[in-house]
């Protein structure tokens, strides 16, 4: 069974959590400037792709794995959400004069352009279960999703037929498995867990690439986890008494966190996007933006700034994306104003003096200007790793185990990665920003901007090819 009727509470409580699993379904579902064309919305579907098992790439793998801790009351029923996206290739075909459809690349209105695109189906797989049915082997859920294929009619402004959209989706299948375990000593403590695989069966071809198997993978895939009874622990910030536990759990490609408000701990969001625990939506923001690390002032500002004629494509691209365009067209200034910036708490500090603004010396000029330092040049300057010279080009292995910052860092360790610049703060410090030799994305990235940033002492030199 893959859809269970939550109780009033439970769905009152997993709602609460939606809120940001909503930015995490569709983080970098289609980015500013909210057009097919644009090269970031080219290399999509980014965050908790669970492929099928017969197509694999460097880091895309067909199962994630949740283990977190849990304190159940006696009689506990545990509610598990897991949602993803089911991608739906859309094909624009044209209406010709003898009543035939022929496929075009784009189909172009007065108020609208429509291309060729992938969108996203929310799909969702529910369950509700005993904790105490959990234990041992626990239970095993598979779940299906048929293909399926729909038309729709395109038409003008005048309400003539111009053509149509085909959308199709493939088939896929997954399971579930649920387990708890009992932990040793004085605390009542389980160990629970969750794995989502898709066990589609894709025979992938020779020539079969990353767009073919995004059709039958589970894109941005997570889970929400309540307990009715009983509370889970924070794996960011666990008691001492529960550390040792909390290192021993395993998750892979995906990370739990408490969800909802803070001071309760009911609810957990696992997440393949590294939050902390109970996050939430800034209740300052209008709407929904889809781009990473939203600044949501910034980008409806520029969103707002678009030419007619890019406003009409992004129309055309897909109806979240039209929605953006209308949202930044009406938002009034009021609101606009609110985006600026918020205080979310004041503490006091105490202390020695801090020097008023007489004492303060205003300098003539910018403290430091990068573009006027002829001594900062990060496509040619280098830092020495294992005795060798680093420098943009140069290749090295990920191994970030000294700072551990950040989880996200944890799943590129041993990674392969080439250097495409080496940066020096104002601090002293040096910044090491790569691309993944495997990344299928490089070329985006590269183009963008995007790097991923690490210390000397978190890589190792390798042989340039």
């Amino acid at each position: 069974m893959t859809t269970a009727v939550f109780t009033s509470d439970t769905e009152a409580r997993l709602a609460v959590a939606r809120q940001v699993a909503d930015a995490v379904l569709f983080e970098g579902y289609v980015l500013y400037p909210y057009r097919a064309s644009a090269a970031k919305n080219r290399f999509r579907w980014q965050f908790g792709v669970l492929v099928p098992p017969s197509w694999s790439a460097a880091g895309e793998h067909s199962q994630q794995h949740t283990a977190c801790l849990m304190e159940p009351r006696p009689g506990a029923e545990l509610a598990l959400e897991v949602r993803f996206l089911h991608v739906q290739r859309r094909t624009v075909e044209e209406l010709r004069a003898d009543g035939s459809h022929a496929p075009v690349p784009e189909l172009h209105l007065a108020d609208r352009v429509l291309p060729t695109w992938d969108e996203g189906v929310e799909e969702r797989v529910t369950l509700a279960v005993p904790v105490g049915a959990l234990e041992g082997e626990g239970i095993t859920v598979p779940f299906t999703r048929p293909a399926a294929e729909e038309t729709e009619d395109v038409t003008d402004a005048e309400g003539h037929v111009r053509g149509r959209l085909v959308r199709r989706r493939e088939a896929i299948s997954g399971v579930l498995r649920i387990s708890a375990a009992e932990l040793d000593g004085p605390y009542r403590v389980r160990r629970l867990s969750v794995t989502v695989e898709n066990d589609s069966c894709w025979n992938a071809g020779p020539d079969a690439d990353r767009h073919a198997a995004l059709a039958h993978s589970l894109v941005a895939t997570h889970t929400l986890l309540r307990l009715d009874a009983g509370s889970f622990l924070s794996m960011t910030d666990p008691p001492e008494w529960a550390r040792s536990a909390v290192a021993a759990c395993d998750n892979r490609h995906t990370w739990p966190v408490l969800a909802g408000e803070p001071g309760r701990a009911d609810l957990v969001l696992s997440s393949p996007i590294i939050l902390d625990d109970h996050p939430a939506i800034a209740p300052e923001s209008p709407g929904a933006l889809y781009d990473a690390t939203e600044i949501d002032e910034i980008l409806a500002l520029r969103t707002a700034a678009l030419t007619d004629e890019e406003k009409r494509e992004a129309r055309g691209t897909d109806a979240r994306a039209a929605a953006v365009i209308d949202l930044a067209d009406t938002m009034p200034q009021e609101v606009l104003e609110r985006l600026h910036g918020a205080v979310r708490s004041l503490r006091e500090v105490t202390g020695p003096r801090e020097p008023s603004g007489a004492d303060l010396l205003v300098p003539d000029a910018p403290w430091w200007d990068p573009a006027g330092d002829p001594s900062v040049d990060p496509a040619r300057d280098h830092v020495l790793v294992d005795g060798r010279a680093v420098r943009a080009g140069s290749r090295v292995l990920l191994c970030p185990r000294l700072r551990r910052s950040d989880a996200q860092d944890l799943f590129l360790d041993g990674r392969n990665a080439l250097v495409e610049a080496v940066l020096h703060d104002v601090d002293g410090g040096v910044h090491i920003a790569v691309t993944l030799e495997d990344d299928p994305g490089a070329d985006i990235r590269r183009e963008q901007g995007r790097f991923l940033y690490f210390q000397p002492d978190e890589v190792r030199a390798l042989e340039d090819v």
